[in-house]
């Protein structure tokens, strides 16, 4: 099982993929996490939101490969602890397919995009700065395969 992150916007500050990038090389090569961006759209004084926010989901859509479970992450979704994400990452590998984890702009994400999601997924009922989420993400789904594998990263 893969698992892809796409997330709304480039150009992250360095710490930001220093961090994402400590947490992906610690998974194991047959589970491999990466991260797809999607440029995020011209936002200015009369950017026309609602068209902005389409063409992000539909370009996230297109990036997502054909037969992935769809994730998305939402403050509407449902909040995951460590050990029901650990459930779920086993639950996904299960299953066979492999698993695209969708990550909005500024203002979310798409309607088409939450429309094509199989389950939505809750970090925090706080809005979190995109650059945070991608960390958080990494860092989650890195606790998560430690539980499953018994690894000392995660201790309770």
């Amino acid at each position: 099982m893969k698992i892809q992150i796409v997330a709304v916007g480039t150009k992250m500050p360095d710490w930001v993929n220093r961090g994402v990038e400590e947490f992906l090389r610690r998974f194991p090569t047959d589970l491999p996490v990466y991260f797809t961006e999607i440029a995020a759209g011209k936002r200015g004084k009369n950017a026309d939101i609602p068209r902005v926010l389409q063409r992000e989901g539909e370009a996230t859509l297109a990036a997502i490969p054909k037969g992935n479970r769809v994730v998305t992450l939402e403050v509407k979704g449902k909040p995951w602890d460590t050990p029901q994400l650990a459930k779920k990452l086993d639950a996904w590998k299960m299953d066979g397919r492999d698993v695209s984890l969708l990550i909005g702009g500024p203002e979310g994400l798409a309607p088409a995009c939450i429309a094509a999601a199989e389950q939505k997924w809750s970090l925090s009922n706080l809005t979190l700065p995109h650059p945070l989420v991608r960390i958080i993400v990494a860092e989650s789904l890195y606790r998560a395969w430690s539980v499953t594998q018994n690894h000392p990263y995660h201790r309770e």
